[in-house]
């Protein structure tokens, strides 16, 4: 048979339809019986804004290539206008199928007591009290806009919700249904009106309810209709910042510059009025292809408002709060933990509160004297801010990296940034031309009189508030290769220190690239019929044609090849051959699955990586990342049992098949649920406990004392 070339297009799978087919996986979560009922409603609620953000970005960028006349196939062989067709064409379906899920979801809910009525479930008793609320509550922040009268139109934001009235005038000689309003539905109230109850709660949305009394709004016309609407808009705004004199102000630029894009989907209640779907269309300058009706209702993020609701326990997850660590139990004092080995956290099973004291101490302790660390996305009321402006106020020397492009969080880390300049903290606006997407932490600290350099690195944000969902790992170490080589990562951001060479550490874009394909190579060649070689990896998205191509050729050449890939893969596995020594699973679960992990069997001399980037092209080619080795041999251990229970999981994983599709992989015996079983291991290791085992003492410690300047 014919070799395939791996520029051949059927050997790929477009990126658009593998990321709608996770969003399929996330649905099933939502629609499966098996999950806890407000569990169901947290994963309808994910599925809504995931496909907001899709919208935003994917589906928006496509439409910019559509205008522009571009017909470039993807790898997969699809044109722009293809790939617009086949995800509306899915999405609809999905839309369909959610929507249902919601009307069945409200339905179980109604048998615990919780109920959504619909205006003509309201009894007399009902209508008076939501009359009385809409009048002093709501009528007095509404803001009714005449947009048949009003030229030029009013912009309308993206993803806001408003109600579209159609109108005809009390006068006798104009009674024609020609006027159109539109109504904002308040953003800070929440969606959800509570009716009174003895038991229970009875609910009303906040759209009935603006539309059942609108017509207060409209003295002299008669409401023939009103109904909910929500336009996303293109948010795809690049910023350009290799000459901009001014980052901050272009990203604010670019900001206020997504509430005027072009729209690229509509959203609307089932059976608008016709002149108000006509109105809307030409408005924002839509197609039927564009709109997407709905029986229940727009945004189902609104949701979460459920979700959070005190008590029924019975239709929660088990509570499973973050454990000690086990690479820190018995240890009282972090930096000599640290200093006497490798500390890997595994979040959300190990608590991230380590991460915090670190840097909280570090901030405190005379003998710390610099600190650097990059941002990406962080919470609200971060501790980790807090701690980096009380070390900048204490007079340290403190430089962080703050990336103020990561998409929509754009507003908040110029905050961020801008006050952590006011503590007296040095900050840099990332690399031009670049993402910094790489997560390092790094503290010099004087010890008997010499300088000794700690670091943390992750393949997550620090972020406290999604170490509680998101599945991360974290390294603590004091290795003096590594740590020499973080140093020279800050000075390589900060300064005019070029890359002359890495001890460990995998930084430059383009570079990131070679190093994972010579790991494959080498596999390729460490491979014998009688030790066919093994990769291991798990990671978020699989989209580089490269990366592709040499795992293709590894399994050509009999190596075993298994990935854990949450989201996006374009490799389609189980080709003839081709990819038959590739299997690809996915887990969906309570906890977002985002760790970066690598094994590579290497002829017996076994390697294991963790990175912050990602098998994208955008992650290896345009971003700074960091891949980074781990050598305590007591941890390669741990994390290759990791990997090895994620493709032993018969509970929560999908395995992809040929064709794009995904099938759940069969229940077995015994059972196997990957993120049950890492956070028993992390209850069992708490209980007992013991610190690591004491027989290990890792390598090269010997070499720390002598580390007497930072490089």
């Amino acid at each position: 048979m014919k070799k395939k070339s791996f520029s051949d297009p059927s050997l790929y799978i477009n990126r658009e339809l593998s990321w709608l087919e996770f969003n399929e996986r996330v649905l099933q979560e939502g629609l499966s019986p098996d999950v806890p009922l407000l569990e169901r409603l947290k994963f309808l609620a994910i599925v809504s804004t995931n496909l907001d953000e899709f919208y935003m970005i994917r589906v928006a960028s496509l439409k910019q290539l559509q205008k522009a006349g571009k017909s470039r196939r993807d790898i997969s062989g699809m044109t722009p206008e293809e790939q617009l067709q086949a995800i509306a064409e899915r999405v609809r379906r999905m839309v369909k199928d959610h929507d249902r899920g919601v009307l069945r979801a409200f339905e179980e809910l109604a048998e615990h007591g919780i109920q959504w009525l619909r205006p003509a479930q309201w009894s007399e008793e009902d209508r008076v009290f939501l009359r009385q609320y809409f009048e002093r509550e709501i009528a007095p922040i509404l803001t009714p806009l005449a947009m048949s009268d009003l030229s030029p139109p009013p912009a309308i934001p993206g993803l806001q919700i408003h109600l579209g009235v159609v109108l005809r005038s009390r006068k006798k000689d104009n009674g024609s249904e020609g006027k159109i309003a539109f109504v904002p539905i308040p953003t800070r109230h929440p969606r959800f009106v509570f009716l009174p109850a003895t038991q229970g709660h009875r609910l009303a949305l906040l759209d009935d309810v603006i539309a059942t009394f609108v017509q207060n709004l409209f003295r002299g016309y008669q409401v023939v209709y009103a109904g909910p609407f929500r336009v996303t808009r293109d948010a795809d705004v690049s910023i350009q910042d290799d000459d901009a004199s001014d980052l901050l102000n272009a990203v604010e630029e670019a900001i206020l510059a997504r509430r005027r894009r072009a729209a690229v989907r509509l959203e609307l209640a089932a059976g608008t009025h016709e002149r108000l779907y006509e109105f809307l269309l030409n408005l924002f300058q839509l197609t039927d292809e564009d709109v997407f009706a709905v029986e229940s209702f727009i945004s189902a993020a609104s949701l979460r408002e459920i979700v959070g609701l005190p008590g029924y326990t019975h239709l929660r997850d088990p509570e499973w709060p973050p454990q000690p660590p086990r690479d820190l139990l018995g240890w009282e004092d972090l930096w000599k933990a640290v200093l006497d080995h490798d500390v890997m956290l595994f979040h959300p099973y190990e608590s991230f509160e380590p991460v915090v004291r670190f840097l909280r101490e570090a901030a405190n302790d005379p003998d710390v004297l610099a600190i650097k660390q990059t941002l990406y996305r962080t919470s609200g009321e971060s501790p980790i801010v807090e701690a980096l402006e009380t070390a900048g106020r204490k007079g340290k020397e403190v430089t962080v990296i703050v990336e103020v492009k990561a998409r929509f969080d754009e507003a908040r880390n110029v905050q961020w940034a801008r006050r952590l300049e006011d503590a007296g903290c040095h900050v840099i606006y990332g690399v031009a031309g670049y993402k910094t997407h790489a997560k390092a932490l790094l503290v010099v600290r004087r010890e008997q009189g010499r300088i000794r350099r700690y670091v943390h690195l992750s393949t997550g944000n620090y972020n406290d508030q999604t170490a509680r969902i998101y599945s991360d790992i974290g390294l603590f170490t004091a290795d003096p290769d590594i740590t020499t080589d973080v140093a020279s990562f800050f000075n390589l951001l900060t300064g005019y220190s070029e890359a002359v060479g890495w001890n460990k550490l995998t930084v430059e874009p383009g570079e990131l690239k070679a190093k994972f394909i010579s790991l494959i190579e080498r596999e390729i060649e460490a491979a014998t019929a009688d030790y066919p070689g093994l990769i291991l990896a798990k990671i978020n998205s699989l989209q580089d044609k490269d990366i592709c191509a040499a795992l293709y050729r590894a399994s050509q050449a009999g190596v075993k090849i298994k990935l854990n890939v949450r989201g996006i893969c374009c490799l389609r596995p189980g080709i003839p051959g081709v990819s038959d020594n590739i299997e690809v699973r996915s887990i969906v679960d309570r906890f977002l699955e985002h760790a970066r992990v690598f094994y590579f069997s290497n002829g017996g001399r076994e390697e294991v990586y963790l990175a912050s980037a990602d098998w994208m092209e955008r992650n290896l080619e345009r971003r700074v990342e960091i891949i980074f080795p781990v050598q305590d041999p007591v941890l390669q251990q741990r994390l290759m049992e990791i990997l090895n229970i994620y493709f032993s999981d018969n509970t929560k994983a999908w395995e992809l098949c040929p064709d794009g599709t995904y099938r759940r992989v069969a229940p077995g015996h015994p059972r196997i649920r990957a993120q049950e079983y890492f956070y028993q291991k992390a209850v069992e290791a708490a209980q007992t406990s013991l610190p690591r085992d004491i027989r290990y003492r890792p390598l090269h410690r010997e070499q720390a004392s002598s580390e007497t300047s930072e490089r």
